[in-house]
């Protein structure tokens, strides 16, 4: 079977994810500048979990576009990855409510570890199917940004519970590493033009 449905499947998803992060932002009471002030946890809540949604679709279309066909074990790894990454919006609204707390910031960072394996995984599924010696398996190669992150949510989420602004600066150090364009497969994708 063709990648067309699985990945307009996943479109949908990502998308209703994002509409439900932008509807948890409360309008202000006030009709001035000093009543956004109290929102601005919120706010950057929102924008670092968008920021991480993006860089997952960015990255799903990708590897969809390198992949010649699904099967059900990738179609299973696909929903395991649009678990976690259905959990954002919540664990998104808990954390910008509660500003840096420890529990809100530290469940952020395993939603973000689980969906980062969910991703590892739909990956080493999709290369299981097609080989060793796939364009993705080639395109792949060491991958430094997907040995990082986990790592990097490995000790946010204990930070948490000692100093939640640490975990929160993981976790954008980790968005940026990522939204610096990941060429390997872009490279492969032209080279097949």
């Amino acid at each position: 079977m063709g990648t067309n449905r699985m990945e307009a499947f996943s479109d949908g998803v990502l998308a209703i994810i994002i509409t439900i992060m932008v509807l948890e932002l409360k309008v202000p009471l006030r009709g001035d500048f000093a009543a956004l002030r109290p929102l601005w946890p919120v706010f950057a809540s929102y924008a670092l979990s968008f920021v991480y949604i993006g860089i997952y679709w960015n990255n799903h279309h990708h590897l969809l576009h390198i992949t010649n066909r699904v099967s059900g074990a990738i179609m299973w790894a696909n929903l395991h990855l649009l678990f976690w990454l259905s959990l954002v919006p919540f664990t998104t609204s808990w954390m910008g409510e509660f500003h840096v707390a420890n529990v809100p910031t530290a469940v952020y960072g395993c939603v973000l570890l689980m969906a980062g394996v969910a991703y590892w995984i739909l990956i080493r599924t999709i290369i299981a199917q097609q080989g060793h010696s796939s364009v993705l398996a080639r395109a792949i190669g060491s991958d430094w940004k997907g040995n990082l992150s986990p790592l990097a949510y490995a000790i946010a989420i204990p930070a948490a519970f000692v100093r939640p602004w640490i975990s929160w600066g993981l976790y954008v150090l980790v968005a940026i590493v990522w939204l610096v364009p990941d060429t390997r497969i872009a490279h492969v994708i032209d080279d097949r033009a």
